[in-house]
């Protein structure tokens, strides 16, 4: 008996090495994919605060706690069963659909544009507060928060995907789903602290004391003009990602690679023409040509969209006759 019960324990302290070591395995492997994603973490946390913008105080909170279990569910209940399907039955079809996401957020980024410019209708205005009547509005714009955000999950689980390199496709899944966790913990802690910092600085003009009172001040008057720069800041952002990917994935696929050879010639030549600053020159010429093939693919897709707006009336008028 008490030889079975000595075996049964060795049995548990084994099943417990291969539990930590596992856990281990899948810490480092979140650790590795997520260190990459962080310049898509920022750009989504950069691109979320356009949507609360405007909205009455009260509203804001809560519509960030919509769009974070949206994100939450976009990366854990539609793209982490996906991913791992394709990396386990059809890796090739990766490049594609991520290339149909960037092709998305180019399309978002030139409607912003085209909206700014006066040339494409706005669903709302930033600027006004929106009632708490209108719920339809809100949900609009909840909607069109988790569909960018569903991009930008994409796109960070497709690089934290390629990290991982060979390992247990189960290891693949748990790191994933770690990454997933952390970035709407950081995306969306980030993004509701900046939406209402005013209201702490409100509470610091409040209190005794000249020093708090001046930093109370100053949260309140500088916070709608970061609020208002962010909205132009996510529009950059997704600009610069949704051309990051379609230029990365010509260059997979192999398809008009003129593009993307040009953007790195001209980057390359920047940097070079900048030795003090060589590296930060060429990243900076690099994402901005990105960002303007994203604007220019988002203003013909906006225009093709247009154009068949029109044409799809006139047919089926012709077909009632």
């Amino acid at each position: 008996m008490a030889t079975g019960l000595i075996a049964l324990l060795d049995d548990v302290a084994a099943i417990a090495k291969v539990a930590a070591a596992s856990l281990d395995d899948v810490a480092a492997a979140t650790a590795k994919a997520g260190a990459k994603t962080a310049g898509v973490v920022i750009d989504d946390a950069a691109v979320t605060p356009s949507y609360v913008t405007g909205f009455t105080p009260d509203r804001e909170l809560p519509i960030i706690w919509k769009i974070a279990r949206g994100s939450l569910r976009n990366k854990l209940l539609i793209l982490l069963p996906v991913f791992i399907a394709l990396a386990a039955f059809l890796p090739q079809a990766l490049t594609p659909l991520l290339m149909a996401g960037g092709a998305f957020l180019s399309f978002e980024a030139a409607e912003k544009i085209l909206e700014k410019l006066g040339l494409h209708h706005a669903g709302h205005d930033p600027d006004v507060p929106v009632s708490l009547e209108k719920g339809d509005v809100e949900s609009k714009m909840v909607s069109g928060a988790i569909r960018t955000d569903l991009i930008l999950s994409a796109e960070i689980l497709a690089i934290s995907l390629g990290e991982l390199g060979n390992i247990a496709l189960g290891t693949k899944a748990a790191a994933l789903a770690g990454v997933s966790l952390a970035v709407t913990v950081v995306v969306y802690g980030a993004v509701a602290l900046i939406v209402k910092m005013d209201d702490v600085g409100l509470n610091l003009a409040a209190r005794p004391g000249s020093g708090t009172q001046a930093i109370g001040r100053g949260l309140v008057t500088g916070m709608p003009k970061l609020l208002a720069a962010l909205s132009g800041i996510g529009t950059a952002a997704m600009a610069w990602v949704g051309g990051g990917i379609i230029v990365h994935g010509l260059e997979e696929l192999g398809i008009l690679t003129a593009i993307p050879h040009a953007i790195h010639a001209l980057a390359h030549a920047a940097g070079m023409a900048a030795p003090m600053a060589g590296d930060a020159i060429a990243w900076i010429t690099q994402a901005a040509l990105s960002g303007l093939l994203a604007v220019v693919l988002g203003i013909i897709i906006a225009l093709a969209i247009d154009l068949a707006g029109k044409i799809a009336p006139g047919k089926r008028k012709g077909q009632q006759h």
